[in-house]
């Protein structure tokens, strides 16, 4: 591409707001019609799009419920939410925040998959204010809390378990 053809995709791009990053926030609950197997569908889906729209997130599934963070270009985040809304296989969106930001804060994944498991059970009642994780129940902050809490747990634990990774060789 010539400079002056890449001076005006740069200046497209300016004037439709893709220079300004959204991150959204949204919980909705889970169709219980979906055919089995369905949330890794759903899952495998939002890797490759987000990775070809340029968009990351982080995805919070436990069989009820969806709680999800995605950032990306302003006007490819509002065309997503639009496909969200409208999408048979969960239902009850509700946006819990949606504002641009400076940085991306799920830069190294197109889709992180976290499921809170027994594991872990502690941490989402931690930020619940009941005895089930119901995030209807949750404001902005115990929801965001909840997200990078789970992310940090689960790059712990991938570290731990890389360190524990013996070579195929050995030394003495």
């Amino acid at each position: 591409m010539e400079s002056a053809e890449l001076s005006e995709l740069n200046r497209l791009k300016m004037h439709h707001g893709e220079h300004i990053i959204l991150r959204l926030t949204y919980i909705s609950r889970y169709n219980t019609d979906n055919p089995k197997g369905e949330v890794t569908r759903i899952l495998t889906q939002a890797q490759q799009n987000n990775e070809r729209n340029g968009i990351t997130g982080a995805l919070v599934f436990n069989h009820n419920y969806f709680l999800q963070s995605i950032e990306g270009a302003r006007p490819v985040i509002n065309e997503l939410l639009r496909k969200l809304v409208k999408d048979n296989r969960h239902h009850s969106l509700q946006v819990i925040e949606c504002r641009e930001v400076e940085l991306r804060h799920w830069s190294k994944w197109s889709m992180k998959y976290l499921i809170p498991s027994d594991e872990n059970k502690g941490l989402a009642l931690k930020f619940s204010t009941g005895t089930q994780f119901n995030p209807y129940l949750m404001n902005t902050n115990q929801i965001m809390m909840l997200i990078e809490t789970l992310s940090d747990l689960q790059e712990q634990e991938a570290v731990s378990a890389a360190k524990k990774k013996k070579p195929w060789f050995s030394i003495g």
